[in-house]
């Protein structure tokens, strides 16, 4: 029989692999996935975000109470209001889900000129849920700059109001930034090394925003649609764009040595070269939205419909829940939420418009696989291969202590 020195300096190594295995299984965790609800905007338009935030008094609102069912059923950790109301963060209370609230970009110019108004929000959005709802960020704005381009002196001083506004109110945890949209920050998305910030607008806008972020530990927020960069590019492959490891189907960026499998890592690889250039490489970033059309009213859009929308989904879901990061971001981004929870029935424009909702109007699934955004989905199906390691570890234990070992 082993002596029982070499017994407990055995059991010390097995222990510390233990726990070396844990930690790799959390890290599976550590982007937050969730979805986009939108009660009142109309459907995304070619960049998806344009016209986010415009109110459509024609098109039915689906009870909060049933949304946030749909939610808990979903089993989604995080859900984006696009357009909150007292009732639709009412809904989450005492839920253990996280929520970004927007605000809407009609207010901007008001919340930069006026504190007042930024607290006046906030007294009615935040501060009668506060904290028994989950509110972790609060984004000023959603791709503004693309609607409105003259808003560039506006957004800085706005998301300054509204954070400290929040401080005076003895709230510190919910951190304040602004949403982009790639198409309109971006020079390029290959190769992301070269990627770089629109010249005018870092100066003015992105750079002093990073340095507020930075100090405020907050996080950089923009919007990626892999769908769109993919028709705007026609060399772009399609599998490329959904996440289809198919062999050859593969870039090469020939300046940090990072091959990438997919667009959506080169797209937010380019956000990230893009802060190292401007400074601030190591803040995070959370993405407002992503997702696939699963239907247009353009008869062109043949890349447009439920089965790549679908595909796209679950390659995005597999890959984040994958822990993996990115080439040039190993923890991945921080939280990325998918457009959207629910397909809208009417739009502003009386047509039937571009659908990307996992759920139709009636709240049933729209997809035959379910969807698995949970973190702990990922920490029991992601670890076959620790499965069968810590059998063996157990075998081994079992081996060691005891099953006596004879000697001539």
């Amino acid at each position: 029989m082993p002596s029982p020195e070499s017994r407990s300096a055995f059991l010390h190594l097995v222990l510390l692999f233990l726990v070396y295995l844990l930690h790799v299984g959390s890290s599976a965790a550590a982007t937050t996935i969730g979805i986009t609800y939108s009660s009142t905007s109309p459907d995304a338009t070619a960049n998806a975000t344009a016209a986010a935030n415009t109110t459509d008094t024609s098109a039915p609102s689906l009870p909060p109470d049933r949304v946030s069912a749909a939610v808990y059923a979903l089993k989604i950790p995080a859900v984006r209001i696009s357009d909150p109301t007292p009732n639709s963060v009412r809904a989450f209370l005492f839920s253990n889900t996280s929520l970004l609230l927007s605000i809407p970009n009609t207010l901007v110019p008001s919340l930069a000129k006026n504190r007042s108004v930024a607290t006046a929000w906030l007294f009615q959005n935040v501060i009668p849920f506060h904290p028994r709802a989950r509110i972790s960020a609060i984004s000023v704005g959603n791709s503004l700059l693309e609607s409105n381009p003259d808003a560039v002196d506006l957004l800085l001083p706005a998301i300054l109001n509204v954070d400290s506004s929040l401080r005076d109110l003895g709230i510190h945890h919910i951190s304040v930034s602004t949403t982009f949209s790639f198409v309109s920050i971006m020079t390029g998305a290959f190769p992301p090394s070269s990627a770089t910030f629109e010249k005018p607008l870092l100066e003015n806008l992105i750079r002093p925003l990073l340095d507020f972020l930075k100090s405020a530990n907050s996080s950089f927020m923009v919007n990626i649609y892999p769908y769109n960069l993919y028709r705007l590019k026609c060399e772009i492959p399609l599998g490329f764009a959904l996440f289809q490891n198919e062999a050859f189907m593969y870039r090469d960026d020939l300046v940090t040595g990072a091959r990438y499998w997919n667009l959506f890592d080169m797209m937010v690889d380019s956000v990230v070269a893009a802060m190292a250039v401007a400074g601030h490489e190591d803040v995070p970033i959370i993405v407002a939205e992503t997702g696939w059309p699963s239907s247009s009213p353009d008869k062109t859009e043949l890349d447009a419909n439920a089965d790549y929308a679908e595909m796209y989904i679950r390659g995005l879901l597999k890959h984040l829940r994958s822990a993996m990061g990115t080439p040039l971001r190993k923890e991945g981004v921080a939280e990325a939420y998918i457009y959207e929870l629910v397909d809208k029935e009417v739009k502003p424009s009386g047509d039937t418009g571009r659908s990307w909702g996992i759920l139709y109007p009636n709240l049933t699934r729209k997809y035959q696989h379910r969807l698995e955004f949970s973190c702990a989905y990922s920490l029991v199906h992601c670890g076959d291969t620790v499965v069968s390691l810590l059998l063996l570890i157990a075998f081994a234990i079992w081996m060691i202590c005891y099953v006596p070992v004879y000697t001539d």
